[in-house]
């Protein structure tokens, strides 16, 4: 199931995922960003200036100019109102983000590159993950994100990626720590078409069991289906089992050969 989602999850984030330009757009400055700020035909005034830790940049004419908290669009405006005030008339102003402050959260768990990855701007759980090359082929259905405050959110990934549920898309903050975890298997062997180990989920039947792999051969018994479950940690034979039965992570469905 989990490499399906895979597969959507890379068809989603080429329409999701925003451009430098809306990134830019949408911060909020900070500490430790530079800004390079722009200055139409007054080539002098070119700024690359870092925002200090009271949230101010020093600029040409000016000076001081507090930043911190504002968008690249409401600098702009600041500095223009602040030049046009007997410096410069009708200054065309300009300001781009050249480096982003060190914002970082934490992927691990099945993801194809797990770690710490920075945070350009808003970031959403699914960029995060992208970022992070995808899911793995064994990877659960939900993942946990552990917010720097201790709060704990849970995502179901099937509701997010399969079904489109995009209210789960969260942002991802400074300091958060998301773990995806390995799916439970649990295991089909005898008579079906492909006896294998299988990824658990919730709610599995029996009978979804043996279709996932691939049905009864010729020389099933149907009817003395039978599964090993571990309880208190003792094998328990489970006899005669019926086809609506809920299995659980690690069970083993035998499927017997039928005598006739």
């Amino acid at each position: 199931m989990m490499s399906g989602l895979k597969g959507i999850l890379l068809i989603v984030l080429i329409f999701i995922l925003p451009t430098e330009v809306v990134f830019s757009q949408d911060y909020r400055v900070g500490e430790g960003d530079v800004l390079k700020i722009t200055v139409y035909e007054h080539n002098d005034l070119t700024t690359v200036a870092r925002v200090s830790g009271k949230g101010t940049i020093m600029f040409p004419l000016i000076g001081e100019v507090k930043v911190e908290g504002l968008t690249t669009i409401e600098i702009a405006k600041r500095i223009s109102e602040l030049l046009a005030d007997g410096y410069i008339v009708d200054p065309q102003v300009s300001v781009f983000i050249q480096e982003y402050r060190s914002k970082k959260a934490t992927i691990m768990g099945e993801v194809e590159r797990p770690g710490l990855y920075e945070l350009r701007g808003e970031t959403t759980f699914l960029e995060l993950l992208s970022k992070a090359g995808g899911l793995t082929r064994d990877a659960s259905s939900k993942a946990i994100v552990k917010r720097k405050n201790g709060d704990i959110v849970s995502i179901d990934l099937k509701r997010l990626i399969e079904d489109g549920d995009t209210s789960l898309n969260i942002t991802i903050t400074e300091g958060d720590n998301i773990y995806i975890p390995k799916a439970g298997v649990f295991y089909v062997t005898g008579e079906v078409k492909k006896p294998d180990a299988y990824k658990y989920e919730k709610g599995t039947t029996v009978i979804k069991a043996i279709t996932m792999a691939g049905g009864f051969t010729d020389k099933a018994a149907i009817g003395r289906v039978k599964i090993i479950r571990n309880i208190d940690g003792r094998e328990v034979v489970l006899e005669k089992v019926k086809m609506d039965e809920p299995i659980l992570p690690d069970d083993i469905i035998i499927v017997p050969e039928s005598f006739f």
